[in-house]
C-alpha cells in the first residue's frame, strides 16, 4: 500500500480502496461504529483524511501498514487516557494495531464524548 504525494481522496470510499483487502475491512469496521455512535454526523475527507463532521470535526481517521489511527482530538485522548493507555498513542491520536481486533466498544465511547463535546460548543 502507498498513497502517492499529491493524491486528493474525494470520498471515504475512494480512501478506504487503496488499501489492502484486510486492511479495508478493519477500516470499515471503524467507520461502522462511527456512524453507529454519530448518527447525524456527515462523513468528510478533512486533512485528506475520512472524518465525521457534526458542528465540528468529531473524529479522523486513517490507514498505514501496521497500524489505524484514530484522531478524536485531545480532549477526547485526555478524557481516556487510562483505556487508551495500551495502544502507542500522542497527544491526538491513538494507533490500534492491524493484527489486533479494534476496541469498538471504547470507539464508540470516545465518539459519543466528542458529539456531546460538539452539542456543548454548539450550545454556547
Amino acid at each position: 500500500m502507498k498513497i502517492t504525494p499529491g493524491t486528493k481522496f474525494k470520498d471515504t470510499d475512494e480512501y478506504i480502496s487503496v488499501f489492502p483487502e484486510a486492511t479495508q475491512k478493519t477500516l470499515q469496521q471503524l467507520r461502522k461504529s462511527i456512524k453507529k455512535a454519530a448518527p447525524k454526523a456527515e462523513e468528510v475527507i478533512s486533512y485528506n483524511m475520512p472524518a465525521f463532521k457534526q458542528n465540528t470535526v468529531l473524529v479522523y481517521f486513517a490507514g498505514y501498514d501496521k497500524h489505524i489511527g484514530f484522531y478524536p482530538t485531545p480532549s477526547a485522548l485526555d478524557a481516556f487516557k487510562n483505556e487508551i493507555a495500551v495502544y502507542k498513542n500522542s497527544k491526538g491520536a491513538i494507533q490500534f494495531p492491524l493484527d489486533e481486533p479494534l476496541p469498538l466498544a471504547l470507539v464508540t465511547k470516545i465518539v459519543k464524548f466528542r458529539v456531546a463535546q460538539a452539542q456543548e460548543k454548539k450550545a454556547k
